[in-house]
């Protein structure tokens, strides 16, 4: 029997808090009740079906709300959100509450089929999905208006009424993670299967690549020693260095693919299918009708969005750009002023003075790109982009594009135009280093420090109370609520982007980068590791199948680095003395080398596949599974009296698309 949402009891004696919603303090009653109503509410009113507590602190006006849900909610929810488990049979399968039986581990008495991590995202999920029926406006609050379709808790909380909502740690889930993750200093693999249970699958994801570029750093890094401690100062040798580094930056994301197939495949997102996407939460317009779904939903016309791409934001980033160039070029005159109070001097401190333009350069390089971060973010949700995949990509060119400029810019004009291969190596390692150190002590360091003063003052204020309530659990959530929040991992992503870049772009000239990035990535596990179990609030899990539009970015710098190696390698003596008279051949044979270089890397992408042959057979059985029984069902629904022309022209059909599917199948397999 297939149990309906209307049956779903939403009371529940043993109630599990897995989400905390913290409202603004003073607001109103009615409002407070309006809410609360709204989130308990069964799906046919509009509600989202959920079990919500108020927490009692000591001063009882705090506003902080525990929102939990019954266990037939979870499992409904589930399988509205689409999530994949394992079968007894070993395969992964979208569960479905009607066939629970056949998956893993199911008991009606087992709460812990889904992880806490799991039973968090379908939470957030209901919440962001309660919309507004035919109020006006959020009650109490006139000036806050409110549509059909228009996402309540998007209006709630851009009015500051909701000041934030956030999942629960669970503290011995979280002990024994920490354990095992960083606890203790080992030579070993993460635990990303425990990673990815607690935290979902894009912070797994994220791990595990930065894992997996750690150790494809370390051949770079072996080669790279005994050519900078034999031959860094004759550069006639950096072009065995370039050719590897051709390959190596080929090799390395094609066999991640396949990396990153087996893991998600494992955690069931390879398989979770999402054809229709829902609006964002901050996605508005005039409420309207999806012309697929049939909803009703919040409209927005793509040529107003069009509009304001390409004559505002575009304009906008173009203007950064300059901007970037400009203070590049006064970069450029430090520099020579450096060397020209060298030359006069001569001593230890004018040596040393040379490193300073460098330094100050990286430092407001790394100052350029946080402020543009912001006014990208911005720009980005002012386009209003309906879907959250659209408004990413769309964030992540417009921040790429900059950063790629603002880093690299003065390498190339330093390599390309001013042809200084000494400077070249002295920039790059000062970008480099200085970078990394400044990273590692913005993400992690200083918010560590700054937490573990906060939580000392809380602990001490908390324990001074005296107080009948569960302290273990107020302590918890007021502790937490303080925490910075993890805003994902673009900024994680987006440092292994310029560091990938600047050891695939340049490193023959500096062969000591990819040492020097794997030194920083060895630390940045344990940081990042860190920053997320002590540092920040819990993040939300969000299930993902790959690294998104990153794996896209990386293969583009890959493509670039060909470029970038292959005139180094043109541009060195032992290849010029080749070519003593006729420099046009040289460089036609350096273009020749490059697209012949090109088409190498293009067929090997093409060659390796991106899924292992095993991952493939499962996905091609599981997809004419799944036609099979669709296709049972179709028999199934069709009436005795239907006459006998409409069954053998039906089942006609379904046969040839049955040996369609078949011959699909097969060459998958083949």
């Amino acid at each position: 029997m297939k149990e309906s949402w209307s049956s779903v009891d939403t009371l529940e004696t043993n109630f599990r808090p897995l989400v905390v919603i913290e409202l603004a303090k003073g607001t109103k009653e009615e409002t407070i009740e309006w809410f609360t109503k709204r989130i308990v509410d069964k799906k046919a009113n509009g509600g989202a079906q959920l079990l919500i507590k108020p927490l009692v602190t000591e001063n009882g006006n705090e506003n902080i709300y525990l929102v939990g849900a019954s266990h037939l909610r979870l499992l409904l929810g589930a399988e509205n959100v689409g999530l994949v488990k394992e079968c007894n049979d070993n395969s992964m399968r979208a569960f479905t509450y009607s066939s629970r039986k056949t998956f893993k581990d199911f008991a009606d008495d087992n709460q812990n089929f889904l992880t806490m991590s799991e039973c968090q995202y379908i939470i957030k999920h209901e919440l962001e999905n309660l919309r507004a029926k035919d109020e006006k406006m959020i009650p109490g609050y006139p000036q806050a208006k409110l549509y059909p379709g228009k996402s309540i808790v998007r209006r709630l909380l851009t009015n500051g009424i909701l000041v934030q909502i956030f999942p629960l740690h669970d503290r011995e889930e979280l002990k024994k993670l920490r354990h095992t993750w960083y606890g203790q200093v080992k030579i070993g693999y993460q635990p990303l299967d425990e990673i990815r249970c607690y935290f979902g699958e894009t912070i797994a994801l994220y791990f595990g690549f930065l894992e997996y570029f750690t150790f494809a750093l370390i051949p770079m890094a072996v080669i790279g020693i005994p050519y900078y401690v034999f031959a860094w100062e004759d550069y006639d040798k950096y072009v065995m260095f370039a050719t590897f580094n051709l390959l190596w930056s080929t090799v390395i994301l094609e066999v991640w693919k396949r990396i990153c197939a087996v893991m998600t495949y494992r955690w069931g997102t390879l398989l979770m299918k999402r054809q229709f996407e829902e609006p964002r939460p901050g996605f508005h317009g005039v409420l309207g009708i999806n012309p697929v779904t049939g909803r009703e939903e919040p409209v927005y016309s793509s040529i107003k969005r069009q509009l304001r791409i390409y004559f505002v934001s575009v304009p906008f980033v173009c203007l950064c750009l300059y901007f970037s160039l400009y203070v590049m070029m006064i970069y450029f005159d430090l520099e020579q002023w450096a060397l020209d109070y060298h030359e006069e001097n001569k001593s230890h401190f004018s040596s040393l003075m040379l490193y300073v333009p460098s330094i100050i350069y990286a430092v407001v390089i790394e100052i350029m790109n946080r402020i543009y971060r912001y006014a990208a973010e911005f720009l980005t949700s002012w386009e209003n982009h309906r879907l959250e995949s659209s408004y990413q990509n769309h964030l992540i060119l417009k921040v790429l594009v900059f950063n790629f400029l603002n880093c690299f810019a003065s390498l190339f004009y330093i390599a390309f135009v001013l042809f200084d291969m000494k400077l070249l190596r002295q920039s790059l390692a000062t970008l480099l280093i200085t970078s990394q150190i400044l990273n590692q002590f913005a993400e992690s360091l200083l918010p560590y420090w700054l937490q573990k003063r906060h939580m000392k003052k809380m602990k001490e204020r908390m324990h001074s109370l005296k107080m009948d309530t569960d302290l273990s659990l107020v302590e918890q959530v007021n502790s937490e609520k303080e925490m910075g929040t993890y805003l994902g991992t673009f900024d994680d992503y987006l440092e292994l982007f310029l560091q990938f870049g600047y050891v695939s772009l340049f490193s023959c000239v500096y062969p000591l980068a990819a040492v020097f990035a794997v030194l920083n990535n060895i630390t940045e596990i344990y940081s990042d590791a860190l920053k997320m179990c002590r540092v920040y609030k819990r993040p939300f899990a969000e299930p993902t199948a790959n690294i998104g539009v990153w794996q896209l970015a990386f293969e583009t710098m890959s493509v670039i680095s060909v470029v970038t190696n292959c005139i180094l390698i043109g541009m060195s003596p032992q290849v010029n003395a080749l070519f003593p008279d006729s420099k046009m051949d040289l460089i036609l044979t350096v273009a020749l080398v490059e697209h012949l270089l090109l088409a190498i890397k293009f067929v090997m992408a093409f060659v390796i596949p991106d899924k292992p042959r095993d991952i493939q057979i499962k996905l091609a059985k599981l997809e004419f599974e799944s036609l099979e029984a669709l296709k049972q069902q179709i028999i199934a629904e069709i009436p005795q009296e239907e006459s006998l022309s409409l069954k053998r022209n039906t089942r006609m059909k379904m046969l040839l698309e049955m040996i369609w599917a078949g011959q699909e199948a097969n060459e998958t397999c083949g």
